[in-house]
């Protein structure tokens, strides 16, 4: 099966001189379509510059990134918030909702920035009230960001990152601002998009959290140190 997401001796390099930091020292990646990803490591280990290329957020100093079969590693600003747009869905770990708009205008906001489909105000809140249906909350769409709880929160972010039904989700820390209750609640969401055949990469630092993918990224140094079902146990070592 062709990958969905794939890295080829990806580099990201910041600084010259004595300050050189090689955030990422050549790393090579395969996420198969329908997969589900954790990808793990200490601070400064690089699987945070690892995430922002996959999310199209930044661009690597050296090496290719392909996603969904188009070479997306060197494209201009412009063109990488049209991937993101079209391809990505995000889920972070500060929710990033904003706080004057209600949930139903926080979901609907990824489609009035889709310049390749034209939907209509109807059709666009129509998806919005199913995306946030879903998670759970169809009986909160009037509601501010500040009027529900972090959990919620977290919950229609995952609609917000599903209405454009993209590819690929990326998950930064999903849990890592919610009790533990709430983060059952979220891990229980995503696997259910993961049966339905969401392909989901996420960044944790917690090991009970990346248990729950099929396959552990470890990372250290800007390198993939294990990557598969055991990959957990090398991450361990590094908390």
């Amino acid at each position: 099966m062709t990958a969905l997401i794939e890295t080829r001796n990806l580099k990201k390099i910041y600084g010259t001189g004595e300050a050189t930091v090689h955030a990422l020292a050549g790393v090579d990646v395969k996420v198969k379509r329908g997969e589900f990803v954790a990808i793990m490591g200490p601070s400064g280990s690089g699987k945070s510059t690892l995430m922002n290329i996959l999310g199209c957020l930044d661009s690597p100093t050296e090496g290719e990134y392909i996603l969904d079969g188009r070479v997306v590693s060197q494209l201009s600003r412009e063109e990488l918030a049209e991937v993101r747009n079209q391809k990505l869905g995000f889920i972070f770990q500060a929710f990033n909702l904003l706080p004057r708009l209600s949930t139903l205008a926080n979901v609907m906001l990824p489609m009035l920035y889709n310049p390749d489909e034209e939907v209509s105000d109807d059709e666009a809140r129509n998806r919005a009230v199913a995306s946030l249906e879903a998670v759970g909350l169809g009986s909160r769409l009037d509601h501010l960001p500040s009027e529900i709880s972090g959990g919620q929160q977290q919950r229609v972010a995952i609609a917000r990152a599903l209405v454009n039904n993209p590819p690929v989700i990326l998950a930064d820390e999903p849990t890592g601002n919610l009790d533990s209750k709430s983060s059952v609640e979220i891990i229980d969401i995503l696997h259910k998009l993961h049966d339905n055949g969401a392909t989901i990469v996420m960044v944790t630092h917690e090991p009970e959290i990346a248990r729950h993918a099929q396959r552990v990224i470890c990372v250290r140094d800007g390198l993939i140190i294990s990557d598969g079902h055991d990959g957990e146990s090398e991450c361990m070592r590094s908390y």
